[in-house]
């Protein structure tokens, strides 16, 4: 055998290779060719190794053995050929047969070639010859995941230096947990994969689930190269652990052996792809592996059910990691999006997510039922679980919670990839309301759950309905922990009011006390038990923030509290009282301090003695019992003030909040607190006491004295009422000599009696009343300071101020007469003599009235003693001169005693007196001494309103216009004035007649009213210019003129409203007969010469002989300066208001153009200058010389060099510059601002415009050019057109509409104008953008185009229908197709010559029935079926063309042709045949109950058993001829075409029976299908009659099975392959019906 083996070899190395024997001619040829396809293959150095391997695979092994790979590289040249290395393969394989020689010495012979159903995965035949390399790259650990025969491969490395040497491999350890699933054709195992390489200490295994199921290969993406496979094996395999990869990328996609595509799938796709030569990726755009491809997500969901849902017994928690294998992240192949796109799509449909349950039983959902808890919360839940927390209802709020093993952070992108949302946050609040997480947990967990709603209240909370759940904890009335929401704490309601303490030893001293007082408004705390958790909880600050911010839940102290009660203590009086044993004892226990006490005290209701609560208070009594203030006065005087009287009850003992306080004790808290206060502590009431009004006794004599000096000792003022009472009181006990009495102490004195004594010596003396010391004692004297306060005197000036009011009291009732003033007056002379003060006396009676005047009695400081001094003064005033007629000479001779009370004794600048009694004499005129002096009073006392006033509209002043006011009135100033003798009327003040000292009372005469300033008069005359202006005539111009150079050069400004009036007001006269403005004025010259003739009614100055005369120029300098235009550059805007141009251009010269282009550049340098509408007007008329013309400024264009790069003058309407000559260009400016175009850029519109004026080609061709390049765009009507030439000179305008760029199909030469025919590729470009002309022509054309052809009658070439038809596939749409089914009304048959004839749409058919088109071929002259090319184009396929015309109204053979079956026989006469034996079979009768349970005929079982029965009773009868058919087709034109055929097989439903020709299988096979075929027809009718859509897909089955003879294996395989199955009833229903099987 061995020798057979050898000649083999050999015989091959002499015929194929030439070794040994003649040289092959070829064998170089094929060398290089397997070089260069070897080089192609396999490109990387590492797909050797993969050769080999897959060749291992497909290699035969015998029984027993466990096939395996070794590669052994060698340091030793074992080939002899001086190679470094030598690589050893060995693999316990079966051996080559002569055969495998013959192949793998081949290329492209390969044995294992139609071998793929049968495992063999070798794909390229070279692959033995690729072997030898120059070097063994590493093998990927995961190669032999997907081989069915090798499950071990190692590498070693054996070196002559054994410690050199190296071991890898790689082998699947064991294969477990093997499940088959039959109902899906899947299995299901766990492998388990080990790589280790000893030099690298590299160990590693990874598990791996294995999915592998079957798929049947669908007919579309059947290929040559796998004819012969009918099922597709897809395996995936999804890495439990980290995947072994040794440092490499790992493949996401085998076919038996790794590619080099990474998917960034998690897990590994096999199956039996088509790759590329390099093996390096598949065939992406193949058809079979796109097959595949769609197969993945069906295999991928059907594993991850295996993985996740039917894993009954495992934990929830072990089916997180599963979710890992979902390809979350995008691959680099449009293609494997697609199929991970799917899988989500299949995911989001399946019940994969398993819920948080609270039982054994696992729930699992689609991902949108699903949602998320935030971390925080399940923290909660979890803790809240551990302490017996019933969550059963956690699913019960709208969505299904997600399990907490899966609703972690590291399946975050998996979610999302899921769609998995959080839940919405109302949820939270249902959940909190709906479980005992508030009272059901501990404090810590508590403050957990508070803390995690604060963190989310902003942007999650804050507007949910969790602000109306119990879940804020308080203390309540009765001691026991209570809830409340959120808003019952925050709202302005407070419904629930509730607080901390902010220090812990308060805690419980706070809710001791609330509970005493009842919780007053709502007020409570957190419980103890809860305050004492905050206080060492770690985010303590955070919660508190949140409850105080949002829940209005803060820290309280002692003292806050206490705040709070006090304002709920108003409506009773015994939580009143029981608030200063709170006060008391908190105070007592350091709970508050002396300060907040002191605060609190001073706000407090008291209880008064009525049993009234007092809030407001202004002092505090002790009650009246014992009390002294009872003993001095009786009732109590300041109730009315504001003071509360404590009730009794304060004096009682109190036990309260188990604390206990004796009234005592009570009563001194109060007196050091609240200040509750006993004379002589309390300030005395500002009201008059009933006990002074009579005697005190001595000892309240003293206690009142006594209280009167504590109240000066505590700086208190005594109230007036009070005081007054007890000044004016008769209860001081005095003696008058001698005689004891009661009387004020106002009245009262305490004097020596040796003073007294002379005081009564001096005067006409009255009784002086003396205090009673032998009552009082010496005591009285310690007293002599609150005596003084009562108003007691004691002094010699007290003394004499009381005998002077005394006098004085006498003129109360009448006047004294001369001889007590005379006494007076002597009495004061007596003081002097003795020495003695007198400005006491003379203090009380020198205000008084009682010395008589010229103006009746006045008291001595009104009255003046009259002298010649006096003498200017009295014309002028109505001064008090005391009465020397009545007092006599006598009166003189007391000078010094009047003097000393105050009378004004001589002038000396008294002007102020003067001006008091100011009063101007009956005659208004007055003398200049008089009007000095009150000039002179003005000057001395600074200013004087009085006598501004008095003389205010008197005409007091002489003047040239005879007596005025001061108002009217100037005072002369030559400076100036000759400015108000421009107009007449002013009045000037006669300063003769004052004499030249009327100058110096300059200002005095300002505040009069006289005018003496510039400013003021100017302003006068500007009054007075104002109202006259427009009626002065030119001598008052010329004087005006005239003053204006006078005070040119002196500092005397004309204020601006004066400015403005001379520069507005109409007043100078011009030339057009009319009164102007000077700024509407113009003073001719001669630089106005030449813009005359183009202008109207320019305003120049009337300096006509009639009028200013040519004097007016002399003042050309003042007129300028007041706005008069004496400039022609400055007169330009007059020459815009008045440009009016001649009615014949012609007549304007180029002077007068550029006269007014100098006013527009003149112009133009001002600033937000417009020009007027009537200059605009004139400007836009045709006045401007062109090249074609006069032209208004707006079609006008300034030609420059630029220009002449583009176009020449001649082709549009450039200004004539042979006319205006060159300087035109230098007013380009002024030329742009009036529309003219200077701008190359700018100029194609008007450019544009002129074209239809061309005809000759190169010119138009010039413009196009030059619009083209300035991408100019038509925005009007304007030169639309497109010429069309016909030889250089002539031609024609066309619209754009009607012309197309290109006409590659050459048929549109009649109907459109194709302009490549004319003009080059640039300007095709320009007509495309500009006139928006088609680049081809359109549907529309086309269609346009087919109705010419319609309406012609004319016939097609095969040519033209292509391309018309190539045209519409290639544009075919929604658009289209509305197009032509609503335009085209022929379609193309064909005729069968060279020609295509167009019949109505509705008379033409699609053959898709090709025995219905041989008939009516054979029985109709008439060309009935559409056109199509033949052979058939790759540009216009048939059955896109078919479908093309389906589309547009044409239908097909099929569903027009009317049929009719007719038979004549004698049904008795005919056999009946028992169809159970070779039609109706058991295997039929199975293929359509499976045909009927697919779900897509959403048939029930009952109905298709019934369809059954109705087919077994059908009578069968055996037909000698064939039963004939007759077609019809019935024409628009209502001609009906028939044909007719025959059938061997008839069912006829009506009479329930079946008629058929025997058939003879012998026959040969034509016959065999044409049984075939009629039979499944007629079955398929029958049975679906009802389902007519199906019955195509129910005979082309029928019709398989037939020609197998319905054999059961077959069929069952037919049925599987078109995944038909039969369900339990349908099997029990057929054994009952053929119960022999």
């Amino acid at each position: 055998m061995e020798a057979a083996a050898r000649e083999h070899i050999e015989e091959i190395r002499r015929t194929k290779f030439s070794i040994g024997g003649e040289q092959n001619p070829l064998i170089e040829d094929l060398h290089q060719a397997v070089k260069n396809l070897s080089a192609e293959l396999y490109a990387k150095d590492a797909h050797f190794l993969m050769e080999l391997i897959q060749n291992a695979e497909d290699n035969n092994y015998l029984k027993g053995v466990d096939p395996s790979l070794e590669f052994v590289i060698t340091s030793e040249d074992i080939t002899n050929t001086g190679a470094p290395a030598t690589l050893l393969i060995f693999n316990n394989e079966k051996g080559f047969s002569s055969k495998n020689i013959d192949s793998i010495c081949s290329v492209g012979r390969s044995t294992k070639k139609g071998n793929r159903k049968h495992g063999y995965i070798g794909e390229k035949g070279i692959g033995f010859k690729s072997v030898f390399l120059e070097q063994l790259s590493n093998v990927h650990p995961e190669v032999l995941l997907f081989l069915s025969k090798i499950r071990q491969l190692s590498v070693r490395e054996h070196n002559k230096d054994p410690r050199l040497n190296t071991v890898s491999a790689i082998a699947i350890t064991s294969e477990t947990e093997l499940v088959e699933r039959k109902n899906i054709d899947a299995v299901s195992y766990t492998v388990h994969l080990s790589a280790d390489e000893k030099d690298k200490e590299y160990e590693g295994e990874c598990r791996y689930f294995m999915w592998k199921q079957k798929f049947p290969v669908r007919q579309e993406n059947k290929v040559e190269r796998r004819m012969e496979v009918e099922e597709l094996v897809i395996t995936l395999a999804f890495p439990f652990d980290e995947r072994l990869h040794r440092g490499m990328s790992s493949p996401g996609i085998y076919a038996f052996l790794p590619t080099e595509m990474v998917t960034n799938f998690p897990f590994i796709i096999q199956a039996d792809f088509l790759l590329a030569s390099s093996r390096e990726t598949i065939l992406l755009d193949s058809k079979w592996n796109q097959g595949i491809l769609d197969c993945v997500p069906s295999a991928f969901i059907d594993a991850f059910d295996s993985l996740v849902i039917n894993s009954v017994n495992a934990p929830v928690s072990s089916l997180a990691p599963m979710f890992r294998f979902i390809p979350i992240n995008s691959s680099s192949y449009q293609e494997l999006n697609v199929v991970r796109e799917s899988i989500k799509s299949k995911l989001l449909e399946k019940n994969i997510l398993p819920s948080e349950s609270y039982t054994e039983q696992k729930s699992f959902h689609q991902p949108r039922e699903v949602g998320r808890l935030m971390p925080a919360f399940w923290t909660i839940l979890e803790k809240a679980r551990e302490q017996k927390v019933s969550l059963v209802h956690l699913s019960s709020h709208g969505k299904h919670i997600l399990s907490s093993s899966f609703d972690r952070t590291e399946y975050d992108n998996i979610l999302n990839f899921l769609g998995v949302e959080l839940v919405n946050n109302e949820w939270y609040a249902e959940c909190i309301q709906s479980s005992k997480l508030v009272k059901g947990v501990s404090e810590d967990v508590y403050l957990e759950l508070l803390l995690f709603i604060s963190d989310n209240w902003r942007f999650k909370f804050e507007l949910t309905k969790i602000k109306d759940i119990p879940l804020i904890k308080y203390v309540d009335l009765y001691g026991d922990v209570s809830l409340c929401s959120i808003n019952e704490s925050k709202q302005l309601t407070r419904n629930r009011v509730v607080s901390l303490s902010r220090h812990s030893n308060h805690i419980s001293w706070l809710i001791d006390w609330n509970k005493e007082f009842k919780c007053p408004a709502n007020y409570f705390f957190w419980p103890k038990s809860t305050q004492e958790a905050i206080r060492v909880f770690s985010k303590r600050d955070t919660v508190l923030k949140w409850l105080q911010d949002h829940v209005k839940v803060g820290g309280m102290s002692v003292y806050e509290y206490a705040i709070h009660l006090n304002n709920y203590l108003s409506s009773c009086q015994k939580r009143a009282i029981a608030f200063v044993h709170f006060l008391y004892h908190s105070l007592r226990k350091s709970f508050l301090s002396q300060g907040e006490v002191g605060v609190l005290c001073h706000s407090m209701p008291l209880v008064d003695n009525y049993g009234n609560l007092k809030s407001q208070r202004k002092g505090v009594l002790v009650p009246a019992k014992g009390s002294k203030w009872v003993g001095l006065i009786g009732s109590n005087p300041w109730k009315n003030e504001g003071y509360v009287e404590l009730a009794e009850e304060y004096l009682q003992p109190g036990y309260f909040a188990g604390e206990y306080a004796s009234g005592e004790r009570l009563l001194e808290f109060l007196k050091t607190h609240v200040v509750a206060s006993d004379i002589p502590d309390i300030s005395p009431p500002n009201a008059a006491i009933p006990t002074v009004s009579s005697p005190l006794t001595k000892n309240n004599a003293f206690l009142l004295l006594g209280w009167i000096r504590k109240m000066k000792r505590k700086e208190i003022d005594i109230p007036k009422k009070f005081l007054k009472c007890i000044k004016e009181g008769s209860w001081l006990k005095i003696t008058t000599s001698g005689c004891h009495g009661y009387r004020p102490p106002s009245e009262s004195f305490m004097l020596s009696s040796l003073l007294g004594n002379i005081l009564q010596n001096g005067s006409v003396l009255v009784d002086i009343p003396l205090l009673d010391l032998s009552f009082y004692g010496d005591e009285i004297n310690e007293y002599k300071e609150e005596l003084k306060k009562i108003g007691v005197m004691s002094g010699y000036g007290e003394a004499c101020e009381f005998i002077g009011k005394h006098l004085m009291s006498f003129t109360e009732y009448s006047t004294l007469s001369r001889d007590q003033v005379l006494s007076v007056l002597n009495f004061i002379r007596f003081l002097r003599k003795k020495f003695l003060p007198q400005d006491k006396f003379i203090n009380s009676i020198k205000d008084k009235r009682w010395l008589k005047t010229w103006c009746g009695v006045r008291s001595p400081v009104e009255s003046v003693l009259f002298d010649e001094e006096w003498k200017t003064a009295s014309q002028i005033s109505s001064i008090p001169f005391i009465d020397q007629n009545y007092f006599g000479e006598e009166i003189l001779s007391f000078r010094e005693e009047l003097k000393l009370l105050g009378v004004v004794i001589g002038f000396n600048d008294r002007y102020q007196l003067v001006v008091d009694n100011f009063k101007l004499p009956s005659s208004s005129s007055l003398k200049p001494e008089a009007v000095l002096l009150i000039l002179e009073c003005m000057r001395s006392l600074g200013s004087s309103n009085k006598l501004v006033q008095a003389l205010r509209g008197v005409k007091c002043f002489k003047t040239n216009l005879g007596y005025k006011p001061p108002g009217e009135c100037f005072l002369f100033d030559p400076q100036w004035v000759c400015i108000l003798q421009v107009f007449e009327g002013f009045a000037l003040i006669d300063h003769d007649f004052y004499g030249s000292s009327i100058f110096s009372y300059r200002n005095e005469l300002k505040q009069t009213g006289v005018k003496v300033d510039f400013e003021v008069a100017i302003k006068e005359f500007a009054d007075k210019f104002k109202r006259e202006a427009s009626s002065m005539t030119k001598e008052r111009v010329l004087s005006f003129l005239s003053c204006r150079r006078q005070l040119k050069d002196k500092a005397y400004v004309f204020p601006l409203d004066l400015i403005i009036n001379i520069r507005g007001l109409k007043w100078l006269q011009t030339r057009c007969g009319d009164k102007r403005s000077p700024r509407d004025c113009i003073l001719f010259g001669p630089d106005w010469q030449s813009i005359l003739p183009i202008t109207v009614d320019l305003p120049f100055l009337d300096d006509s002989d009639s009028y200013y005369g040519k004097d007016i120029h002399k003042y050309k300098e003042e007129l300028k300066n007041i706005g008069v235009i004496v400039e022609f550059k400055d007169g330009a805007k007059f020459v815009a208001a008045g440009l009016h141009f001649p009615i014949f251009p012609s007549h304007i010269t180029n002077e007068n153009v550029f006269s007014l282009l100098q006013c527009i550049r003149i112009l133009n340098e001002q600033v937000n200058y417009s020009f007027p509408d009537p200059f605009l007007k004139q400007i836009s008329r045709k006045w401007l010389k062109t090249t074609k013309g006069y032209r208004a400024p707006e079609n006008c264009l300034l030609f420059d060099p630029r220009w002449g790069s583009y176009l020449r003058r001649t082709d549009g309407p450039f200004i004539d510059e042979n006319f205006y000559g060159s300087n035109i260009t230098l007013y380009k400016e002024e030329l742009k601002t009036i529309g003219v175009i200077l701008d190359v850029e700018e100029g194609c519109s008007l450019i544009a415009s002129h074209l239809e004026f061309h005809v000759q080609l190169p010119t138009i061709v010039r413009i196009y050019n030059y619009l083209s390049l300035f991408n100019w765009d038509p925005d009007s009507e304007v030169a639309k057109g497109i010429w069309i030439p016909y030889g250089s000179q002539n031609g024609e305008w066309v619209s754009p509409c009607e012309c197309v760029l290109h006409d590659k199909d050459g048929l549109f030469s009649s109907q459109l104008k194709v302009l490549d025919k004319y003009y080059d590729q640039k300007l095709l470009n320009f007509f495309s953008h500009a006139f928006r002309v088609k680049c081809n022509p359109s549907v529309a054309d086309y269609c346009k185009l087919w109705e010419v052809w319609e309406s012609s009658g004319r016939r097609l070439s095969h040519d033209d229908c292509l391309k018309f038809w190539g045209y519409i596939l290639k544009h075919w749409g929604e658009k289209t197709e509305k197009t032509l089914t609503e335009r085209l009304v022929k379609l193309p048959v064909a005729s069968g010559s060279d020609e295509v004839l167009l019949f109505n749409k509705h008379d033409v058919f699609i053959a898709d029935d090709l025995q219905l088109q041989d008939l009516f071929k054979q029985f109709s002259a008439q060309s009935l079926f559409v056109w199509y090319p033949r052979p058939s184009k790759p540009s216009l396929p048939q059955m896109k063309l078919f479908d093309i015309y389906r589309k547009i109204g044409v239908r097909t053979i099929s569903e027009s042709v009317e049929k009719k079956e007719s038979y004549t026989v004698d049904v008795a006469q005919l056999n009946q045949v028992n169809p159970k034996e070779n039609l109706i079979t058991k295997d039929l009768i199975m293929l359509i109950l499976g045909f009927l349970a697919n779900p897509v005929m959403k048939m029930e079982a009952e109905r298709r058993h019934e369809i059954i029965r109705g087919l077994l009773k059908i009578t069968f009868l055996e037909i000698v001829e064939p039963i004939t058919v007759n077609y019809s087709l019935s024409l628009s034109s209502g001609e009906i075409m028939n044909a007719r055929a025959s059938r061997m097989i008839c069912w006829d439903r009506e009479s329930s029976k079946f008629f058929t020709q025997k058939l003879d299988r012998s026959s040969g096979y034509k016959n065999q299908m044409e049984y075939a075929t009629y039979f499944s027809e007629a079955i398929s009718e029958g049975v679906l009659w009802e389902n007519s859509d199906h019955i195509g897909a129910l005979s082309e089955l029928i019709k398989l099975a037939f020609m197998v003879e319905f054999n059961e294996e077959a069929v069952r395989f037919l049925m599987k392959f078109k995944n038909l199955q039969i369900f339990l009833e349908d099997e029990e229903f057929l054994a009952s019906v053929f119960p022999s099987f």
